[in-house]
C-alpha cells in the first residue's frame, strides 16, 4: 500500500543519538564557508542548519517503512524550516524522532511534510520541518 493521507500522525521510533562535538560542527561550518568564531573553541555551538544533518538520520524509518512504498531516489526535499529552544552544542547527544505530519497525493506525485522533534536529555532543543516529494513508481515501464 503506498503512503496516503491515512499515514499522516504516524510516528517512528527515535534514531540512534547522534553525539555533537566541536570537531564535527568546525567541518560543517567550514563546507559553508562561515568563519563565525562561535563555531569553533570548546563552547562550540553548532551553526542553525546543522540541525539537518541530525534531523536527516531520523528520515530512514521513513524510507524502511515498507507500507510507505517511498524511495529516497525518487524523493525531492523541497523545503525546509526550523523552530529553535537552543543551539545544539558541543557535547549534546541528540536524540532525533520522525513523525508524518502531512500527505497529499496528486496523480504520480506524493507530497509528505515531516516533522523531526531534536531532543537532548528529553527536552526539545529543535523541531525540523521538512516537505518531501516523492514521485511513484512508473508502472508502466
Amino acid at each position: 500500500m503506498p503512503i496516503t493521507t491515512e499515514h499522516a500522525g504516524r510516528s517512528y521510533p527515535a534514531a540512534t543519538a547522534y553525539r555533537v562535538s566541536s570537531a564535527k560542527i568546525e567541518e560543517f561550518a567550514a563546507a559553508l564557508g562561515d568563519d563565525n568564531p562561535a563555531y569553533s573553541g570548546r563552547n562550540a555551538i553548532a551553526p542553525p542548519t546543522f540541525a539537518a544533518v541530525i534531523a536527516a538520520q531520523a528520515w530512514s524509518a521513513l524510507f524502511d517503512d515498507p507500507e510507505l512504498g517511498l524511495a529516497l531516489h525518487r524523493t525531492m526535499h523541497t523545503d525546509q524550516r526550523f523552530t529553535f529552544h537552543r543551539p545544539l552544542r558541543d557535547g549534546d547527544d541528540v536524540v532525533a524522532r520522525l513523525s508524518i505530519e502531512k500527505v497529499r497525493n496528486r496523480g504520480n506525485l506524493d507530497m509528505v511534510s515531516v516533522v523531526v522533534d531534536l531532543a537532548v536529555d528529553g527536552s526539545t532543543v529543535c523541531t525540523a520541518h521538512s516537505t518531501l516529494m516523492h514521485t511513484k513508481e512508473d508502472s508502466h515501464v
